[in-house]
């Protein structure tokens, strides 16, 4: 067999060109303009820059430069940088166990000229001048000796114009920018001894000073409101050493947004951590809720695999259980030592609608009659040892019960919307009689219609009510603020809001520059009635911005109106007299799709009597 010759031309398995393998691997790492300006950044930092600098036209997609003050290249190693797996940072496979480099693998120069033009210029401290190469797809084009200053400049033009293909799948401008913003932010936040500079279009994005201190940085880059709500971590176990800041319980968002975890340096996303810090703060947070967390990781190289994807965003830690036990301890311990009651804003306006008590308060009686309202917070003649003891607030073990009145009022207004757009039910079209059994934890409304038990998500079915007739309200009226909104938003929510502003005006909000990285809110939509959580305008806001692609306009409001439908809906939790659950069933039933809601999760689900008996045993 080994001695006759075949016509390779009549197999159908053959070997690409070099030149279409360098294209389909740079894809892995090169995904778009973001990735560029991480792999840079990360190289830079390698060199050991103090200044780093990033300027961008076209959300990167025109143009890319990346300065730094590093320690450079020599002639010599400027001209192989370019080549496939070539690198200074590791030498053998044993390396691998101890990479504390960001690079390590010799591909990111290389991928990046695959589907680029770049012109990269540096030099060493000691040599007399600096070496220029120009470098595209099909290799070095030109290399040259040039005047610079110590460090490296390298420039990334016309990114993918040798994979059109690619193109196509980029989000808008703005997303891309707020990728960007986010990668230099990541990285300014994991190394504050490090000045970093990200210039849009001539604009200047962010700037982050380089003091050497998290919190620095922090105040920066997330704003003040962020950092007067944050505590320090320090914790130190066999296998990790932990330090940064998380949140106060008070500071939330719906979603992470407002989390960074960084591993030796390295920015890395790890739902395991993320998980692990949420269990930190037991009770603390609502459902859905997450705190902010700025937190950094040290641990032993060897314990740690950053070879398992091409982006090296996630890794594969060793000892992976202890690690995640040491992070919850970390939350624990940090929020045992916060001052965390004065937090608690208590007017007589305030409705508490749970019992907070102290390591060893249990709720007093009230005197001369049964248990004490719940809607107060309790402190007997213990108050001022209370407030001397460092430990952590819990709260008691029960469901949060919003009052009756916010659920009629909730249930008020969709029925008003509803009887706007939909036609009295004529008695031909008679609806089917649904009675109603009564409700389980204040969450499910259990029902019996056409002979089967329904069981129905009261939050889901009125967030489906809402929405479909937000959707049809393209002038909903709006409500002017007694006290303005002032938000300030991260340098990823700044980059992307300005797309969002038209659509968010056009359904009765009010947003406006104040200042530096902040915005000011004056009107809100006439649906939410009177706002008594103004927290839930930047929840709003920042659903929208981390919500994803959006292609087309429409899309930007449907987005819309299915945020407005959740904020709006009734709550789980909330108590409903039959009256009530009576009435948003009847509403439900005249949706156009009474079966889920906007999200895709069901509004409800049903048992035939026969399914009931199967569950039971009977025959």
């Amino acid at each position: 067999m080994a001695d006759k010759n075949y016509d390779l031309q009549g197999y159908r398995i053959h070997v690409l060109d070099e030149s279409t393998i360098n294209k389909i691997a740079a894809g892995e790492v090169i995904e778009r303009p973001a990735s560029v300006v991480k792999e840079l950044i990360d190289n830079s930092i390698d060199a050991n820059a103090t200044d780093i600098r990033v300027e961008i036209k076209g959300s990167g997609t025109k143009s890319i430069l990346v300065v730094d003050n590093g320690s450079g290249m020599s002639h010599q190693d400027a001209s192989l940088a370019f080549t496939k797996h070539a690198t200074s940072k590791i030498s053998s496979i044993e390396d691998l166990d101890r990479v504390l480099t960001l690079g390590f693998r010799g591909e990111a120069l290389a991928s990046i000229a695959s589907v680029s033009r770049v012109e990269l210029t540096t030099r060493q401290e000691n040599d007399i001048s600096g070496t220029r190469l120009v470098v595209d797809s099909s290799g070095i084009k030109s290399i040259s000796s040039a005047g610079s200053a110590v460090g490296t400049s390298i420039s990334v033009n016309d990114l993918f114009y040798s994979t059109p293909a690619r193109k196509k799948y980029l989000k808008s401008l703005r997303t891309e920018l707020a990728n960007i913003t986010d990668v230099v932010t990541r990285h300014a936040v994991a190394h504050p001894e490090i000045s970093f500079a990200l210039v849009s279009d001539g604009k200047v994005i962010m700037r982050s000073p380089s003091s050497g201190e998290l919190f620095d940085s922090i105040v920066h880059l997330y704003g003040a409101d962020v950092a007067r709500s944050l505590v320090p971590v320090e914790f130190r176990s066999e296998f990790v050493s932990i330090s940064g800041y998380i949140s106060k319980p008070e500071l939330t968002r719906s979603g992470t947004d407002l989390q960074a975890f960084f591993i030796n340096g390295r920015s890395i996303y790890s739902r395991v951590i993320a998980n692990a810090v949420r269990l930190g703060y037991y009770t603390l947070l609502p459902k859905g809720r997450y705190p902010a967390a700025f937190l950094k990781f040290d641990i032993d190289p060897f314990y740690v695999d950053v070879n398992v994807h091409p982006t090296k965003r996630e890794v594969r830690l060793s000892h992976e259980k202890e690690i995640e036990s040491a992070i919850i301890t970390a939350v624990e311990q940090a929020l045992s030592t916060a001052d965390l009651i004065p937090e608690l804003r208590l007017t007589k306006e305030s409705s508490v609608q749970s019992r907070i008590y102290g390591p060893e308060a249990r709720p007093p009686e009230k005197e001369g009659s049964g248990t004490a309202p719940a809607d107060h917070v309790f402190f007997d003649g213990r108050q001022e040892s209370l407030l001397q003891q460092p430990s952590v607030l819990r709260e008691e073990s029960q469901s949060y019960r919003y009052p009756m009145k916010d659920t009629q009022k909730r249930l008020m207004r969709s029925e008003r919307l509803q009887a706007q757009h939909v036609p009295p039910v004529k008695k031909s079209e008679a609806l089917p009689d649904v009675k109603v059994l009564g409700q389980f934890a204040d969450l499910y409304i259990l029902t019996e219609s056409e002979g089967k038990l329904v069981l129905v998500d009261q939050h889901a079915a009125h967030e489906r009510i809402m929405y479909e007739q937000v959707l049809k309200m393209r002038d909903m009226g709006w409500q002017e603020l007694v006290t303005p909104v002032t938000l300030e938003l991260s340098t990823k929510e700044r980059a992307i809001i300005e797309d969002y502003i038209p659509f968010l005006e056009q359904i009765g909000f009010s947003i406006s520059e104040f200042g530096p990285g902040a915005y000011v809110v004056t009107t809100v939509p006439s649906i939410f009635g009177r706002l008594e959580d103004p927290g839930i305008v930047h929840d709003i806001i920042s659903d929208l911005v981390t919500g994803g692609r959006i292609r087309e306009d429409t899309e930007v409001y449907d987005r819309l109106c299915s945020t407005m439908a959740c904020r709006a809906a009734i709550k789980a939790g909330a108590v409903c007299t039959p009256e009530q659950m009576q009435g948003l069933l009847r509403q439900l039933i005249l949706c156009e799709n009474p079966y889920t809601c906007p999200h895709g999760r069901p509004t409800m689900v049903s048992f035939t009597k026969e399914e009931l008996g199967r569950m039971f045993g009977r025959t």
